[in-house]
């Protein structure tokens, strides 16, 4: 039995190298200022390594980046670089931006509510709330996937379609709409991987099944329930689910990739307008750093699930050596002994993460322009905004 992660592993190896911030000037008024002043206890953000981890942009990694860290007592929050090449306009520091797969922490918390109401069973099959969409390869599903398994990552389910393999097949069909539905029939089709609970892997297809699964049982759409139930609760008033729509409404800094050039080099290409409808309740959701800040609060202190089903989001499933992932989290475990849950989400342009320990002593969200967001390597910039962040309590 084993795991197989994704960048939360990446992010947890990051951070053990080394918790001290790389020395760089300090950030002109493009960052915030500490609302309190900061105390000496690791609890507490320190803003001159939180500035020092952002200055300098927009550099070849990133062109602006969004911090946001609470403490017990104080907090501090923080932009640098653009809004977008051409102006060269400051980050505007409440921009909305494509939240990726922090997503799913919206979407476990609607599954785990379902639950509470008794509409959904964690261990049940999930062939029973979806069997059509099993009916023509029931033979090779003939062991249950549970819910819970979804949630978690160990169904042992493979990939579905998606528009391309490359970045460059992606971008040439990026207002192109693959529906959510396309996804799972293809994955589908391909059969399990291996059996149910004996791997963990981060798939995005299990949520897109639980997303499925959201509106066979409520009989309204992914996007109502998701914005009813978790959403509006949290007062997330900037985040929403666009769909097949391809832009980001509102204050926004613009995403660009990186592009390798055939003469040596690189250019950045605008990859702000994109369709991300086959993402779904995997990573359609935009959002703001405030927005997901207010999630995590809300979420952490048992405002949007009910306490016996959140439990579910600090519980990784046992007998699998390395599992590390609950309903929608990672645990990771920082080198001073604190244990932090975590999301991190990555659309093309875009980075970001949702972070804290369970008592909310500590609470991390930012955002990042990165030019590589999809790249398999930690984003240097996001890299040094969780070192300065998480680093251990000073002498």
């Amino acid at each position: 039995m084993r795991v197989r992660a994704g960048l939360s592993a990446t992010i947890a190896a990051a951070v053990s190298l080394g918790l001290t911030a790389t020395a760089a000037p300090a950030l002109a008024s493009s960052a915030g200022p500490a609302s309190a002043v900061a105390a000496d206890t690791r609890s507490e953000p320190d803003a001159e390594a939180l500035r020092a981890a952002i200055a300098g942009l927009p550099d070849a990694d990133a062109t602006a980046a969004l911090v946001r860290v609470r403490g017990k007592k104080a907090s501090w929050h923080g932009s640098s670089g653009v809004r977008d090449l051409k102006s060269g306009r400051a980050a505007v520091p409440e921009g909305r931006f494509r939240a990726g797969s922090t997503t799913k922490v919206v979407t476990a918390a609607v599954v785990l509510q379902l639950a509470a109401e008794g509409r959904v069973d964690l261990d049940a099959p999930v062939q029973r709330y979806l069997p059509d969409l099993f009916a023509r390869n029931a033979d090779a599903f003939r062991k249950p996937i549970s819910v819970r398994q979804l949630l978690n990552h160990t169904s042992g389910l493979r990939p579905g379609r998606s528009l391309g393999k490359t970045f460059e097949e992606l971008y040439a069909n990026r207002f192109e709409t693959l529906t959510p539905q396309e996804v799972a029939v293809t994955s589908i089709a391909k059969g399990p991987a291996h059996d149910p609970g004996v791997e963990q892997e981060y798939l995005g297809i299990n949520y897109t099944l639980l997303g499925l699964l959201v509106e066979k049982v409520t009989g309204h759409s992914y996007e109502r329930e998701a914005t009813r139930r978790v959403l509006k609760r949290a007062g997330m008033r900037h985040s929403s689910f666009p769909g097949t729509d391809p832009r980001i409404h509102g204050p926004h800094n613009r995403g660009y990739q990186a592009v390798p050039e055939p003469g040596g080099g690189t250019r950045l290409v605008d990859v702000t307008e994109w369709n991300q409808r086959d993402r779904m309740a995997g990573g359609d959701m935009i959002s703001t750093t405030a927005d997901l800040e207010r999630l995590t609060v809300a979420l952490f202190r048992g405002r949007i699930v009910p306490k016996p089903q959140l439990e579910e989001m600090f519980t990784v499933p046992e007998g699998i050596e390395g599992a590390t992932m609950s309903a929608g989290l990672t645990r990771y475990e920082a080198p001073d002994g604190r244990v932090v849950w975590l999301k991190t989400g990555g659309r093309h342009g875009y980075n970001s993460i949702l972070a804290a320990t369970r008592n909310l002593d500590t609470v991390l969200v930012y955002s990042v322009n990165s030019t590589d967001a999809k790249g398999q390597d930690m984003n240097p910039v996001a890299e040094r905004i969780i070192k300065a962040a998480l680093k251990p309590a000073r002498d």
